[in-house]
């Protein structure tokens, strides 16, 4: 029986983790998938899209920096694309419009609550940036009941539009923005979600920010201690997560959408980190 293809779409793609993420998930479900990784032009996402799937494919991840325009080439999108303004997953629907959803918040949700035992119902929660990857997350953590979220982000504005907009489904909880000095009380919970840790660079917190019981969520990821979770360490935090978990259920969530299977994450998460 011939695979089925899928690909992750990004540029640059060579150091992605979603070939092998999805190989282990093919093998421990048995499921025909074929998976690869695809370079597009920075100036022609849409057509690597359109022809992928002329030639067969079933669906595609997107990575940075195509995440928006996939968005914005979808026919159709669902509830949480919509929100997050931006589509990590692609597929044909039943009448073969292009489709796009976000299964990041999803991801992030389920490795801090299923994996990490994190409880988000009536935490304080600190989330820093204000970009496509905070973006991305909001809703689907903000739908777990937090007593808070406060975004925090160089630009004042930016933090201010986030609120503006999740502010419908913010629920109970209280929605705030501020500049990254401004926080300077321990929080249950702190996201970071700016690309800073991959430079070595931190944002200019207050180490007040950090209590005894603080959990702190780098979502990058690195095979050594991410520059931002060393910094809390340093600070007192107990406990430090980085985002190979999130990766690793995004990625799952984004195979179950495909395959109607939702395979196990742990295992695979184990292999990565010994890889």
């Amino acid at each position: 029986m011939k695979n089925d293809l899928y690909a992750v779409v990004g540029n640059p793609i060579s150091h992605s983790k979603s070939p092998r993420i999805h190989s282990l998930f093919a093998r421990e479900t048995g499921e025909p998938v074929e998976y690869t990784a695809i370079q597009a032009p920075l100036e022609d996402f849409a057509g690597t899209v359109t022809q992928f799937f002329e030639r067969g494919g079933k669906g595609l991840n997107v990575t940075v920096p195509f995440k928006e325009e996939a968005w914005k080439l979808a026919k159709r999108r669902t509830e949480r694309a919509e929100k997050a303004g931006a589509a990590n997953t692609l597929f044909l629907d039943e009448q073969g419009l292009l489709t796009a959803d976000n299964t990041d918040g999803c991801g992030i949700v389920r490795d801090l609550v299923d994996n990490h035992g994190v409880a988000l119902a009536g935490a304080r929660i600190l989330v820093l940036g204000a970009g496509g990857a905070v973006r991305g997350v909001l809703g689907p953590i903000l739908a777990q009941g937090p007593a808070s979220v406060t975004i925090a982000n160089r630009t004042l504005a930016r933090a201010q539009d986030l609120v503006s907009l999740f502010a419908p489904v913010a629920g109970a909880a209280r929605l705030d923005a501020c500049g990254f000095e401004q926080p300077t009380e321990p929080f249950d919970l702190i996201i970071n979600g700016t690309s800073a840790s991959l430079q070595g660079d931190l944002p200019p917190l207050s180490p007040e920010v950090i209590g005894e019981h603080t959990v702190v969520y780098d979502m990058m990821y690195s095979l050594q201690t991410t520059t931002f979770n060393q910094w809390a360490l340093e600070q007192g935090a107990q406990i430090v997560h980085d985002g190979l978990g999130m990766l690793v259920e995004q990625a799952a969530e984004s195979f179950r959408i495909w395959r109607g299977v939702s395979p196990a994450t742990l295992p695979v998460v184990e292999q990565l980190r010994n890889d």
